[in-house]
């Protein structure tokens, strides 16, 4: 089953926010809501969530429980 939240932590101040995902694509920014950072992917990201969330977006967490590569193309995320 596809988890639809996850816990955001800002790399620049560390304030964490409990944030719902969509379902079918990912999230490319995401402001902090502590320090008003606008957070971007990791290069070997392709959301927000992958990269600094404690729960994987839901494509990325489909693809892996399909087995498939969990990279962005595979997932079915959009660019």
């Amino acid at each position: 089953m596809t988890q639809l939240t996850s816990t955001l932590t800002c790399p620049d101040c560390g304030h964490r926010a409990v944030e719902t995902m969509p379902g079918d694509a990912c999230q490319f920014f995401y402001e902090c809501k502590g320090c008003g950072t606008l957070l971007r992917p990791k290069a070997e990201d392709c959301c927000v969530f992958c990269s600094y969330g404690d729960v994987p977006c839901p494509p990325v967490q489909e693809a892996r429980a399909e087995g498939r590569p969990a990279a962005c193309g595979d997932a079915g995320c959009r660019d």
